[in-house]
């Protein structure tokens, strides 16, 4: 006599309620993730501070200098994307690290104007590149099935990483004075090479395709016109992602006369909730068609961006806070819904989404908004006190109505109803 089947239910793990992928064997590849996070945390306080204070370069200077090294960094992306389809994302990534090692250790001998613009031309290149290939790589060392999941879990260890670097750099700052910076410097360096070093250790396979046959009817400039789309869909959400470094912190201490660790604060809520829920969300309470959780992610956004503005009418000090907290939960919970789903997007959309011409658009996208975003919000804020959040909240309603385009081919069609 044959048993009985067991029908018992397996009894769902806690990485199943956290929503986080099969991490098993991938040890490197968050390793690597996590360290170049670290690397990306410590650029934030360290460069401005080190070339004013160690330098001893005028504000103005370096302002230029960073801006005039970033912008003639903005080809890179292209670059990267063709250097993608000839050598596989894999070395890119490993580059890309090592590129930004080499920009880093270059601070330390770096004096004028024109040295500063150099070795931020190095760091944001090696930043553009990472960022172009770093998608599909996330493609060549995951399961199909798990792709959004594993978006999702990179975007908190990001998060978790720009915190610990954060942390490292203000902590040594505040016990050694400027006198670490040179040692942050160094430390940082060091870190993208640690970064380079697990990313060139990983073992690589291009994903396979699933056999269905495409779309007939669709044509190639069809596809590109669908791209083009998603990299229009994509620049809200890049100019709400400059929101927390460029805007909050002149419109709260000018504007609402907060005091100067309000917009910190922001940054905290900001950090812990992306990193404790983005893969609980994205996992149990996310749309599973990514256009979908674009369109929720945008309409939350835009009530989060008037969130932020209601402070500005009412001038109290205590519908400023609950305000400000309401808004930043809603731009975090709306940040959690965006990420991942554009970048699925971004290597689902068409059949030659992964290559390196739209992913060095895509990327593009990215290194264009962050350039321009600290001069359009400061000129907005100057304009009126509410009209960057107006501004923000317009054009993400304008995205809620794109992104229903955003239907994937016919391959990937089963999962998009």
């Amino acid at each position: 006599m044959s048993a009985a089947p067991d029908t018992r239910r397996r009894r769902p793990s806690t990485a199943d309620r956290l929503g986080l992928p099969a991490l098993r064997g991938h040890g490197l590849f968050i390793t690597g993730n996590l360290v170049d996070s670290v690397g990306n945390g410590m650029l934030l306080p360290l460069g401005i501070l080190y070339f004013t204070d160690v330098r001893n370069v005028s504000l103005a200077q370096v302002g230029a200098a960073m801006t005039v090294g970033q912008a003639l960094a903005l080809p890179v992306t292209f670059l990267a994307g063709r250097l993608m389809d000839r050598i596989g994302p894999k070395r890119v990534v490993v580059w890309a690290n090592v590129l930004s090692a080499v920009g880093f250790a270059l601070f330390l001998l770096a004096r004028e104007t024109w040295h500063i613009a150099g070795v931020y031309v190095l760091v944001q290149a090696g930043i553009n590149m990472y960022f172009t290939a770093q998608r599909t790589l996330i493609t060549h060392v995951t399961p199909a099935a798990e792709r959004r999941s594993w978006f999702a879990f990179t975007g908190s260890l990001r998060n978790i990483g720009l915190a610990v670097g954060s942390a490292a750099a203000a902590g040594a700052l505040t016990l050694f004075g400027d006198g670490s910076l040179r040692w942050l410097i160094a430390v940082d360096a060091a870190t993208y090479l640690l970064a380079a070093a697990c990313f060139a250790a990983l073992t690589t396979s291009p994903p396979q395709p699933d056999g269905a046959p495409p779309d007939d009817h669709v044509t190639g400039a069809d596809h590109t016109r669908r791209y083009f789309l998603l990299v229009a869909v994509n620049i809200p959400y890049v100019l709400a992602q400059a929101v927390l470094s460029v805007l909050v912190a002149v419109y709260t201490t000018r504007v609402l006369a907060l005091p100067a660790s309000a917009a910190s604060l922001l940054f905290v809520v900001n950090t812990v909730i992306v990193s404790a829920c983005s893969t609980a969300i994205t996992a149990h309470l996310a749309p599973k068609v990514p256009r979908r959780a674009v369109s929720g992610g945008y309409l939350i956004m835009t009530v989060g961006m008037a969130a932020f503005a209601l402070p500005a009418f009412t001038g109290a000090a205590a519908t400023a806070w609950t305000a400000l907290i309401v808004a930043i939960v809603l731009f975090s919970v709306a940040e959690i819904l965006l990420g991942p789903a554009l970048s699925e997007l971004s290597v689902t959309l068409t059949p030659q989404a992964a290559g390196g011409f739209t992913q060095g658009l895509y990327q593009f996208s990215w290194a264009l908004g962050m350039v321009a975003a600290p001069a359009l919000f400061t000129l907005l804020l100057e304009a009126g006190s509410v009209l960057p959040w107006a501004v923000e909240a317009a054009v993400c309603l304008i995205a809620v109505c794109a992104a229903p385009a955003l239907k994937t081919p016919t391959r990937h069609r089963d999962r998009d109803r």
